[in-house]
C-alpha cells in the first residue's frame, strides 16, 4: 500500500516526515502508538475535499527517524508538535488526535502554548490511570521484551494490533502497521518508544483541562478494549462544554472499524470549501 510522506522537518532528536493534502482551513491529524500516519490514509483524502490536511509521523514512528538515544516521551512529542505547528505557520488549526496523539495534542495546548481553533479526540489517551495491560508490562520489564526472539516480538505486536480493532483489518493493513517494527532495529524502536511513554506526562496538565475554552469533540468506539468507554467519560467530565459521541460496533481504531462514521463526525460543523 503506497503511503509516502515526502516532506521533512528537522528536530533536535531527528527527522520528522510529513505531508499535506488539499486546500482551505488547516486541520492537523495526530496519530498514536504503535501506529503511524498510515492510519489516516482514508481519512485525510476525505477531509482534503474541504480542508488543508497535515499529516506526520511522530519521531521514532513510521517513516520518521528511529535511532538510539531519542527522547520519545509524551512531553518531547508535544514539544515537537508545537515546533511543527510553528514551522507550518499554523496559528489556529483544527486538531484531530487519536490514542497517545490525544495526550500530545492536550499537552501542546496546555503546556507548550500551542493554539487550536478546535480539538477532536477519539479513543485517546488523555489522563487518569491509563498505564495498564501490555503497556504496563512493558514499562515494568523492558529488558525482557527487548530480548524476545524476532518471531515472538512480531507475534506480540500483531496480536496487540488486532486487539485494537473490533471488526478486523482489511487485507494488507496489518502488514503495513507491522513493517516499521520488524527486524532488530524495528524491535528496538518499538520498545524504546513504549518504555518512555509515562502517565506522569499527562498528570501535569490534568488540573488545566477545565481551562480549555476552545470547542472540543470526543468520539469513542463502544467496543474499545485499549481505552474502554470510561476513559471517554472521564475526559468528558473534565472539559467544559465538551461533546461526546459514541460509535457502536467499533473498537479502538475507528479509522479501520468505522471510517465512514468517523468522517461524518470529523466533518460535522466544518465550513464548506470556498
Amino acid at each position: 500500500m503506497n503511503w509516502e510522506l515526502g516532506e521533512v522537518f528537522e528536530t533536535p532528536e531527528g527527522t520528522v516526515r510529513w505531508s499535506v493534502f488539499g486546500s482551505g482551513e488547516p486541520v492537523v491529524l495526530v496519530h498514536g502508538t504503535p501506529y503511524s500516519s498510515f492510519l489516516w490514509r482514508d481519512i485525510a483524502p476525505a477531509l482534503a475535499a474541504r480542508r488543508r490536511v497535515f499529516v506526520f509521523d511522530h519521531l521514532g514512528f513510521g517513516q520518521s527517524e528511529q535511532r538510539e538515544g531519542q527522547d520519545l516521551s509524551l512531553a518531547a512529542h508535544a514539544r515537537n508538535f508545537a515546533r511543527l505547528l510553528g514551522y507550518w505557520q499554523l496559528s489556529r488549526p483544527s486538531v484531530i488526535a487519536h490514542d497517545i496523539g490525544g495526550a500530545v495534542a492536550l499537552r501542546a495546548l496546555l503546556m507548550e502554548e500551542a493554539s487550536y481553533r478546535d480539538l477532536t479526540l477519539f479513543d485517546a489517551v488523555s489522563g487518569g490511570d491509563w498505564e495498564r495491560g501490555l503497556f504496563q508490562l512493558i514499562l515494568q520489564h523492558p529488558e525482557v521484551f527487548e530480548q524476545l526472539p524476532g518471531y515472538a516480538h512480531e507475534a506480540l505486536v500483531a496480536s496487540h494490533l488486532r486487539n485494537a480493532t473490533h471488526v478486523g483489518f482489511r487485507p494488507g493493513v496489518l502488514e503495513a502497521f507491522l513493517e516499521p517494527w520488524r527486524g532488530a532495529e524495528g524491535q528496538a524502536a518499538f520498545y524504546r518508544q513504549y518504555s518512555q511513554i509515562r502517565q506522569s506526562d499527562t498528570a501535569g496538565y490534568e488540573p488545566l483541562l477545565g481551562d480549555i475554552s476552545i470547542p472540543v469533540r470526543l468520539v469513542w468506539g463502544r467496543e474499545d478494549r485499549i481505552l474502554p468507554p470510561q476513559y471517554a467519560e472521564w475526559l468528558h467530565e473534565r472539559i467544559p462544554h465538551c461533546e461526546l459521541h459514541w460509535v457502536d460496533g467499533a473498537g479502538h481504531l475507528l479509522q479501520e472499524d468505522a471510517p465512514a462514521q468517523l468522517i461524518t463526525h470529523l466533518t460535522a460543523g466544518f465550513p464548506a470549501k470556498a
